[in-house]
This record gives structure tokens, sequence and C-alpha cells, in this order.
């Protein structure tokens, strides 16, 4: 790529479709069904295994650093959920790898040489060391590249102690093994980009393969798998988190329309005890008015018996003196009328 090509890549990756006014290459837009997802994402297969042993070739959707930068700006201000379609697409991916990796091994077991599980257990632990070894080197090479020399020299002294242990385990394998048995080559395919990996490597090619564009590929392409499935667990778990607080504010009304309920009837219970106690007072008032005015009536009557009672009383008692008063009077005239006869 010449360096004016670099420089407009560059610059599509920083401003996007829309950094020099050209209309053309706007009327396609990252959301559009033939744009990569995983392209915009950046952990397009197509992309990352260029190049190496397992290249791709060409995507089938459009790939451009301008969309992604569209699609960069555009995602600051709204979810747009693309890493649904990049799941998809790189779980296909490694479905399919570590078919071809569960393949390979089928393939090595049915070509090696039958070995006891003690001897296959020794030369499991040689091809760990000779992991480790190769990511220490490649490791140690990165850090040399971006300068830290003192970083890189400690990984260098950490790779001599690991070196020193695979040679012990070497010779605990040879020594279960047969001398022509042990010179031929035990394979072991790597778990992350199905490549095989010899027994007896030496440190050159071990430090090539993990520290390889094939193999940091494919640990790329794991890792952003991995991550995308996280932020769709934590996405899962912040909806249900949300649907659960939506649950809770439903509870919480119904709650509220229950007490609201509870007090209204609580009002109308109080307002017809009210009203009964108004009643039961407007009736025992009536019937204190009617029992006073019976009362009244009753005594009013008492007094005028009682007044006629005297007025009689009186009465007589006036006749009677009266009549002793004319009783004695007709006596006198009694008297008189025989006195003047005599």
């Amino acid at each position: 790529m010449s360096a004016q090509a670099q420089m407009r890549a560059l610059l599509d990756q920083l401003m996007g479709t829309a950094r020099d006014g050209d209309e053309s290459r706007q009327r396609v837009k990252f959301t559009d069904e033939r744009v990569c997802k995983s392209h915009l994402l950046n952990c397009c297969p197509h992309d990352i295994l260029s190049g190496t042993r397992m290249d791709l070739g060409e995507c089938s959707k459009i790939h451009d650093l301008a969309l992604r930068a569209d699609y960069e700006i555009a995602s600051k201000e709204r979810d747009l959920f693309f890493e649904l379609d990049a799941v998809d697409h790189l779980e296909s991916f490694i479905a399919d790898c570590d078919r071809r990796t569960e393949l390979a091994k089928k393939r090595l077991a049915e070509t090696q040489e039958e070995i006891s599980a003690e001897v296959a257990a020794k030369a499991e632990k040689v091809h760990e060391l000779n992991e480790e070894i190769g990511k220490l080197l490649a490791k140690a090479e990165q850090l040399g590249a971006e300068g830290n020399v003192d970083e890189a020299q400690k990984i260098l002294q950490e790779v001599e102690k690991v070196r020193s242990r695979k040679k012990d385990a070497e010779e605990e394998y040879r020594n279960s093994m047969p001398a022509s048995s042990f010179q031929q080559q035990k394979l072991r395919v790597c778990e992350v980009c199905s490549a095989y990996l010899g027994l007896h490597d030496n440190d050159r090619r071990l430090a090539d393969h993990f520290g390889g564009k094939l193999h940091l590929g494919f640990i790329q392409i794991r890792e952003k798998l991995e991550q995308s499935r996280s932020r769709d667990r934590e996405r899962d778990r912040e909806r249900e988190r949300e649907r659960e607080r939506e649950r809770e504010r439903d509870r919480e009304r119904e709650r509220r329309r229950r007490r609201s309920r509870s007090a209204s009837r609580e009002k109308r219970r109080s307002r017809s005890r009210s009203r009964d106690r108004r009643r039961r007072h407007r009736s025992r008032s009536r019937s204190r008015s009617r029992h006073s005015r019976e009362h009244l009536h009753k005594s009013s009557r008492d007094r005028d018996r009682e007044r006629s009672r005297e007025r009689d009383g009186r009465r007589g008692s006036s006749e009677r003196r009266s009549d002793g008063v004319n009783g004695r009077a007709e006596s006198r005239r009694s008297g008189d009328r025989e006195a003047g006869e005599l």
C-alpha cells in the first residue's frame, strides 16, 4: 500500500465517510445489511487472519474503515446491538475451528504409535512446558520491540527456568520410552489455532508459533467473542434487573392502590359511623324531647289535678263550714221559736 493510500485509510478511520463530502460513499450506511458487522467491531476473521496459513480471502460483505468510524461515533450515542451479529459470526467461525482441532487430534491418535497413559502424561508435560516457553519468548520479543528492555530481560530469565524444567521433563519422558520410539516426532494440536506442535520443537519454532499472526489472531478472535458474550450477558442481566424494577414499581403501585382503597373504605366507614352517630343522637334527642314533653304534660296534668283537688277540698271545707254555720243558725232560730211559743 502506497503512502497516499495509507493516509486515505487513516483519514477514513478517523473521520468516517463524510470527511471529504463524497456523497457517493455516503450512500452506503454502516447500518446497511451488506456491511460486515464484525468488521465494524474490528473482529472479522477475514481481516485478522489475512496473510496467514488460514487466510480466508476477501469477506463477502463490505469492509470500509470509514464506515467503522461512523459506527464508532454513532455507538457513543446509543446502543446499536451490532455485537449480536458479530457474536453469531464469530461463534460459527470458532465452532469450525474447534471441529478442525478435534479432527486433527483424532488423526494424530490414529497415526501415532500407541503409548501408555503414564508415558502420554509425561509427553503432555513436555508439550505444556514448550507452550510456556513459546509464550514467554513471544512476550519478550514484543516487550523488546516496544523498547521495554528491562522487562524483556526479566521474561528471558523466566524462560531459562522453564527450559531447565523442560530438560528434566524430557529426560523423564526419554527414560520411559524405547530409544527407537523416542526419536519419532510426537505431535500435538494447538488448542487455540489447531496448528501442529512438535514435542522436540526448538525455542525459535515455539516463539514463531506463539508469537505468530495466526496464533495471536485466534487469541484475538476468541477474546473478542468472549467479550461480546460477556456484554450480552450483562445486557441480559440489566434487562432482567430493569424488568424486576418494573415489577417492583407495579407492586408498589398496587400497594398504593390497595392502601388508597383501604383508606377510602375507612373514610366511608367513618362517614357511615358518623351518620349513625348523628342519627342515634337525633333519635336520642327526639326521644328526650318527647319524654320531656310528656313529662311536662304529665306534670302539668298532675299540677292541674292537684290544684283541682285543692279547690275541691277548699270548696268542701267551705261548704262544711257553711253547713255548720247554717245549722247553728237554724238551731238558734228553732230555739227562739220554741221560747216564743212558751
